[in-house]
């Protein structure tokens, strides 16, 4: 079988050797960069772990369509880079929208895992950092209103933009959980699950507008024009 070194989530042993029992392909991204979810048995304490591992060898592609990971005799570090392990932060997460820029998506990701396992300050600060990077680059140049308060705040820029009609104004409603940044409990650490899931349903929306509905789009134009040239 196939090893894996990590360090062990079960028994704190540092750079240790995981046996690779079994695999379980759960995606793909960029078109050759395969995930994985391994069960792996820690050799120190004999615990199991099911890490998260992302094809990090382009190399690697044919290999990995030849071969099972779990009867290989491969050392699994040389193509792959550990992406976690499946814990309790997974239950229930809700997965981020499809196309979004890598720094949006890692916070969205973080966003929801906080908020499966309870910590909803946490939660609600990750989404509030994704529509802040999202919103940023809507403004006009900063020579031209709005002016910086409005640029600062991320509720007040949120209803900039509603209000000069950038972002669709279907959205103001579910806007009201963004509001100035000293008058909704972010920086008190007040904020309830009530609260946390408000500004989640946000961020989900504003981002599906934003990068997923004009990349799906896109992407139908492309195949669309493909279909044509065939």
């Amino acid at each position: 079988m196939s090893i894996l070194v990590a360090n062990c989530p079960r028994c704190k042993a540092e750079r240790i050797t995981f046996d690779v029992r079994s695999e379980n392909i759960i995606g793909f991204e960029y078109h050759w960069q395969s995930i994985y979810e391994c069960f792996c048995v820690c050799r120190s304490c004999s615990k199991s772990t099911i890490f998260i591992l992302e094809q990090s060898d382009a190399r690697a592609t044919e290999w990995l369509a030849d071969n099972k990971l779990s009867t290989s005799k491969k050392d699994l570090n040389s193509i792959f880079q550990i992406r976690g392990y499946v814990s309790l932060k997974d239950q229930n997460s809700c997965p981020p929208p499809e196309h979004l820029p890598p720094d949006i998506e890692a916070a969205f990701k973080e966003g929801a895992a906080c908020l499966s396992i309870g910590c909803y300050n946490a939660a609600a600060a990750m989404f509030r950092l994704c529509l802040d990077f999202a919103t940023k680059g809507m403004l006009p140049p900063e020579d031209e209103a709005p002016n910086n308060r409005i640029r600062r705040s991320l509720g007040l820029r949120i209803e900039w933009l509603l209000s000069s009609g950038v972002l669709d104004r279907n959205l103001e409603d579910l806007s009201s959980c963004i509001k100035d940044d000293g008058n909704d409990g972010a920086h008190e650490g007040t904020l309830s699950q009530i609260d946390a899931e408000d500004i989640k349903d946000f961020t989900l929306i504003l981002l599906e507008r934003l990068y997923t509905e004009p990349q799906r789009l896109e992407n139908a134009r492309l195949r669309r024009a493909l279909r044509h040239q065939q």
